[in-house]
């Protein structure tokens, strides 16, 4: 069973209740963005979902792809947790295609994406690192940071591909949850 909380995306000071304070503006997201975390009750781990869309989040409480993209998770925990950070994109790539499959989670790797230019199929190289059972686009990174030229790939990745779901996993910090991103399209 998954638990689901929303929180205020912005670093703004917070009450004794955790809600944060309200100055009358919309902070730095303009009051579009809320911050999801998901509690994932088989590895009790949390991760911080920074969500675009209100729309987003469905009846019910929950998020598109919620279970899968929590199984993902768990699989790239356990990555993380028996690694660290530190290593190659091509070493994460390669445990979590094992990780995913000990869990028998259907996945594709270095998915062709080709860009359609009026009407003519280009291939341009953009591969996708994962592709998880069809609808979600996994982006593997081991970087210092995420900037946003990371997350527009992810994006970008979707739009292409028509999938609506995608997380961005950068391996190179020290607690995963903090080098997690969902984005949904």
């Amino acid at each position: 069973m998954q638990a689901l909380r929303r929180r205020s995306c912005c670093m703004r000071p917070r009450g004794k209740d955790g809600e944060p304070f309200h100055d009358g503006g919309h902070g730095e997201h303009g009051g579009r963005k809320n911050r999801i975390v998901l509690f994932a009750s088989e590895r009790r781990c949390f991760v911080d979902y920074c969500v675009e869309h209100e729309s987003e989040v469905l009846e019910q409480g929950h998020l598109l792809h919620s279970e899968l993209t929590g199984q993902i998770i768990a699989a790239a925990v356990e990555v993380h947790r028996e690694l660290g950070p530190g290593l190659l994109e091509s070493a994460y790539q390669a445990c979590m295609c094992r990780e995913l499959s000990l869990r028998r989670i259907d996945f594709r790797t270095e998915v062709a994406l080709p860009v359609d230019y009026k009407g003519i199929h280009l291939d341009c190289g953009y591969r996708m690192d994962l592709v998880v059972a069809g609808t979600i686009a996994v982006e593997l990174k081991s970087i210092d940071k995420i900037v946003p030229i990371h997350q527009a790939q992810l994006l970008t990745y979707l739009r292409l591909s028509g999938m609506r779901v995608g997380l961005l996993v950068n391996f190179n910090v020290s607690i995963l949850r903090q080098g997690i991103i969902r984005r949904i399209l």
